[in-house]
């Protein structure tokens, strides 16, 4: 077996496995003493030899550590350790210098190396703990990275929520209002659902679901964007057919492609009144519930915001059935999985059935989208992929 397949094997963790160090060292006596010096401490390592950083770079993916000379003809002092360092990758670096540079050490750590030896003051042990510990110290500062980036990604990911799910603007007399929000599965970060509700006048109430499509951070920035755009047009007193077209607007100057698209419901509801206005951008219908049945609101779906600029969104009244009823907004990630046996996806007229006699499954509105979400997920035979927002409006508060 040639020293490259050797340094090709897969890398293992354990305190006992052999280290893949490549030596990058241009005096063939140097390279010949290093080679002696593991021989003869018996380290468990596979050496590689390299004449110069130009012919060790193609090697450096297949290591644990590089051996640095730092007076390699293509790459001399701390602009060779630099050059290196920029394509090192996983790999630990330790350098080699001197006795009378044994400042370039010094300062090759400052720059990033993890550790430093000096020429003729190292025997085969020492050099064999000085790889092991340099390989060690690499992995703990690439833990140490890993884990402030997932850091930042919380805290960015709680400065999303927090502008994706806001407090809504609602008196709780006017009705009882259920907000619920949970990303999909594979994402550590909110994706592009949203939500808000504001009570622009007694018992006058606008709600609004959305979904940018994509589950990135642009997605989900873009997403709080339209969202507070959203309520900035609602407080303003924008007639209501005017404010999807706004919206529509700031989603062409915001996005960062022309494929981006955001589906929209908002609802107008006059609760003295009984009556909800409903207008749909690609978005799935609300579902009403009244006396123990889930009805899907009949309802022109229009077409999603960033597609045809300009397009307007029909509105269509419905009558809400005197005190006994509940308006359930949501997003399509909670009807995309799959409905069950017969595997086709859930849909509206899955979630209408596995609301009917909803009074019979859940004490009151406030379990309602949890228990939704689970038996949705019961028939999807695995969490759901989407993220999945859901506001539900009841008339009732927290009774049936």
């Amino acid at each position: 077996m040639s020293h490259l397949d050797r340094l090709r094997r897969p890398s293992r963790t354990g305190p006992t496995d052999r280290l893949r160090v490549l030596l990058v060292e241009d005096d063939p006596g140097d390279a010949f003493l290093v080679q002696e010096l593991l021989v003869e401490a018996g380290a468990p390592v596979d050496l590689e030899v390299a004449t110069s950083v130009a012919r060790a770079r193609p090697l450096l993916r297949y290591v644990d550590c590089v051996l640095l000379d730092l007076g390699l003809p293509d790459a001399s002092g701390l602009d060779g350790l630099r050059d290196l360092l920029e394509d090192a990758g996983s790999a630990a670096v330790c350098v080699l210098t001197g006795l009378e540079d044994e400042h370039l050490g010094v300062a090759a750590v400052g720059e990033g190396a993890q550790d430093y030896l000096i020429k003729g003051r190292v025997d085969g042990v020492l050099l064999s703990r000085a790889l092991r510990y340099a390989v060690e110290r690499k992995r703990a500062d690439e833990n140490a990275r890993r884990l402030r980036e997932a850091e930042l990604r919380q805290a960015e990911s709680a400065r999303l929520e927090r502008g994706l799910l806001p407090q809504p603007l609602i008196d709780p007399t006017t009705a009882g209002l259920v907000s619920f929000y949970r990303p999909g599965r594979h994402r550590a970060l909110l994706g592009g659902d949203f939500y808000d509700v504001v009570e622009v006048s007694p018992g006058r109430l606008q709600l609004l679901v959305g979904d940018v499509c994509g589950h990135g951070v642009d997605e989900a920035a873009l997403g709080v964007t339209l969202r507070v755009a959203w309520r900035a047009l609602v407080l303003a007193s924008v007639p209501d057919d005017a404010v999807l077209p706004a919206l529509e607007q700031v989603l062409v100057s915001e996005r960062r492609s022309d494929e981006l698209f955001a589906t929209v419901a908002m609802v107008t509801v006059d609760v003295p009144a009984a009556r909800a206005t409903v207008r749909l951008a690609g978005h799935p219908p609300p579902v009403l519930l009244t006396g123990g049945r889930a009805l899907p609101c009949e309802v022109d779906p229009g077409l999603v915001l960033g597609v045809l600029p300009g397009t307007p969104c029909p509105a269509v009244d419905v009558d809400l059935p005197g005190s006994d009823w509940g308006l359930l907004t949501y997003t399509d990630g909670l009807i995309e999985g799959l409905g069950g046996s017969d595997r086709d996806r859930l849909g509206i007229d899955g979630l209408c059935a596995l609301l009917k006699d909803y009074r019979e499954s859940v004490a009151g509105p406030y379990e309602l989208p949890r228990w939704l979400v689970g038996q949705a997920e019961l028939r999807n035979g695995e969490p759901l992929a989407d993220d999945v927002a859901m506001l539900l409006l009841n008339a009732a508060g927290e009774k049936w």
